[in-house]
C-alpha cells in the first residue's frame, strides 16, 4: 500500500450480541486486516458504554495478538490520566516481551467516559493536567531510564514500546511536536481542528530518539461496497445507529420516532462529528481517501469501518485494500 492503511476497532457490541461475540469479531477483524496487508489495528479505551467493549486495551491486545502472527497491535488509545504510568509500562512491557516488534502505545489525555464513571475510575478531574509529565515518566520506564529514583518497570524497561500522542486539539499536537512523537488525530469523530493541529505539529516538531521527522496519522470513517446503493443504505444505517446511541442514550425509538430524531439539531451535531466519512464504491472511496490524506497532510490513515454488520465491515476492509494504490 502506497500510503499505509490501519484500522481502529472499538470491539463494537452489536444488537443481540454478547460481549464474548464482540471479542470474537475483533479477532476476526484483526486476522482479516493481517491477511489484507493493513499496517496495524488499534483499540480505543472507553468506559461505561454499552456498545463499546474495548475498555481494557492491554487485555484485548493480548488476546488478539495470540490469534494473529505479524500485524502490529496497539492502543488508540490508553487514556493515560486514568492509570499510573508505571502500570501502563508494565502492561505494555509485558505485551512487548510476549510479542516483540508488534506493540504500539497510543496515549490520550481525555477520560474516555462521563464524569460519574470518571469518579468510579478513582480519577481526579485534574489528572489530565499532569499528562505531559506522565508521558515523560512512562517514556522513562519503557526506555529503562526511569525518572523516578529506585523504580523500574519489570517488564517494560528496555522494551522501548513506541509511543504516539492522540488528540483532537492543538494541545496534543504541540505536545507530540515538543516530545518528538508521532501524532494521531481523532478526525473520525472530532473533525474541526484537524488542519490547524497538524500544521502546528509539523511546524513545531522537534526530533527525538524515537522519531527524526514528523509523522501524522489521521482517522477517517469508511463504508465500501461494490454497489453504490448498498453503500448508501449502510451509511444511513450507521448514521441512525450513531444518533440513536448518542442522542437516545439507551432509549428505544420506533422507526417513525427515529425519523424525527434524525431531523433534530442534536442529530445534526452528531452527524457533524463524523463529517470525515468516505462511503461508496471502491473507486469512490479510494478517491475520497486520497483527497482526505492530502487535506489532512497525513502519513498514514487509520480507518474506522462504520457498517453496523460485521460482514459489511470485513467487506469494506477487503474492497478498500484490494483497490488501494
Amino acid at each position: 500500500m502506497a500510503l499505509p492503511l490501519s484500522v481502529i476497532d472499538f470491539a463494537t457490541v452489536r444488537e443481540d450480541q454478547s460481549l464474548g461475540q464482540s471479542f470474537a469479531d475483533s479477532v476476526t477483524l484483526a486476522q482479516h486486516a493481517e491477511r489484507l496487508g493493513y499496517s496495524r489495528v488499534w483499540y480505543a479505551e472507553h468506559h461505561n458504554m454499552s456498545t463499546i467493549a474495548s475498555s481494557a486495551p492491554a487485555v484485548l491486545i493480548a488476546h488478539v495478538a495470540a490469534h494473529t502472527e505479524s500485524i502490529r497491535l496497539g492502543s488508540g488509545g490508553v487514556m493515560l490520566p486514568n492509570h499510573s504510568p508505571l502500570t501502563v509500562a508494565e502492561q505494555f512491557g509485558t505485551l512487548a516481551e510476549l510479542h516483540p516488534g508488534r506493540i504500539d502505545l497510543g496515549l490520550g489525555r481525555a477520560p474516555g467516559t462521563d464524569p460519574r464513571t470518571l469518579r468510579a475510575l478513582r480519577r481526579s478531574p485534574e489528572a489530565a493536567e499532569n499528562f505531559p509529565q506522565d508521558v515523560k515518566e512512562l517514556q522513562g520506564y519503557l526506555s529503562g531510564n526511569s525518572i523516578v529514583p529506585g523504580v523500574n518497570a519489570v517488564p517494560g524497561a528496555g522494551t522501548n514500546v513506541p509511543l504516539t500522542i492522540l488528540g483532537s486539539s492543538l494541545f496534543g499536537a504541540q505536545l507530540a511536536a515538543a516530545y518528538g512523537l508521532p501524532y494521531a488525530f481523532a478526525s473520525h469523530f472530532a473533525p474541526d481542528a484537524l488542519v490547524d493541529a497538524v500544521a502546528a505539529y509539523r511546524s513545531q516538531f522537534q526530533p527525538s530518539e524515537q522519531l527524526s521527522e514528523p509523522y501524522v496519522i489521521a482517522a477517517v470513517n469508511v463504508i465500501v461496497s461494490e454497489d453504490a446503493q448498498d453503500a448508501a443504505r449502510q451509511l444511513e444505517a450507521s448514521q441512525r445507529s450513531r444518533v440513536r446511541a448518542m442522542v437516545g442514550r439507551g432509549r428505544e425509538f420506533t422507526e417513525e420516532e427515529m425519523d424525527m430524531v434524525m431531523a433534530s439539531p442534536a442529530a445534526s451535531q452528531v452527524l457533524h462529528m463524523i463529517s470525515y466519512t468516505g462511503a461508496g464504491t471502491p473507486d469512490t472511496v479510494v478517491d475520497y481517501l486520497h483527497r482526505f490524506a492530502e487535506h489532512a497532510d497525513a502519513d498514514e490513515l487509520m480507518i474506522s469501518p462504520t457498517a453496523t454488520r460485521q460482514p459489511d465491515v470485513l467487506t469494506s476492509m477487503e474492497l478498500l485494500a484490494k483497490n488501494w494504490n
